[in-house]
Order: C-alpha cells, then sequence, then structure tokens
C-alpha cells in the first residue's frame, strides 16, 4: 500500500508520478523501495487518470448501505452480550476443574 500511497502524494503535490518521485517519497518515509515493485506500479498506471480512479472509488451507495447494516446489527449485538456471559460463566467452571486433574 505505501508504494500507491506514494503515487497519490505525489499526485497530490502537482508532481510527475514516475519510478524517482515514488523511490523519493518511499525513502524520505524509511521504507526500503523495491525496484521491481515501482516499475509494476507506474506500468499500472500508465494511461490512467488518477483523479478519475479517485473519483469512481468515492461510491456513495456504500456509504447508504452502512445505516441499514447497523439497523440489522443492533440485535445480533444484544443476543451476542447474553451468549458470551453464558460462555464466561461454563469456561470458568470448566477451568477450575482442569486445575485438579
Amino acid at each position: 500500500m505505501e508504494y500507491i500511497y506514494a503515487a497519490l502524494l505525489l499526485h497530490k503535490a502537482g508532481k510527475k508520478v514516475d519510478e524517482h518521485g515514488v523511490k523519493a517519497v518511499l525513502t524520505a518515509a524509511g521504507v526500503a523501495a523495491d525496484e521491481s515493485r515501482i516499475k509494476a506500479l507506474i506500468a499500472a498506471l500508465d494511461g490512467v487518470n488518477i483523479e478519475d480512479a479517485i473519483k469512481a472509488a468515492a461510491v456513495v451507495p456504500v456509504a447508504a448501505a452502512a445505516p441499514a447494516a447497523a439497523a440489522h446489527a443492533a440485535p445480533a449485538k444484544e443476543e451476542a452480550k447474553e451468549e458470551h456471559k453464558k460462555e464466561d460463566e461454563e469456561s470458568g467452571m470448566a477451568g477450575l476443574g482442569a486445575l485438579f486433574g
């Protein structure tokens, strides 16, 4: 991920995203840069409009689905607490039995 972050940082700063720039960012961050990974990243980004890719990644329907999922998760959370409490009591008793062989 640090390679992608380096490319995004260069893009955000208005610099050219190339092998030299990515390596410089990684080195400045204290990351041992792997030349082959840098070359693969630059090759993968060839012809890609980074602004369009960022906009496409920020999808609104995913954020809208989160509240619905949270509403369904609330009852399950309460049930999980009850089950967890029962498990704690049972595991405590089993642990004591193991002490005495």
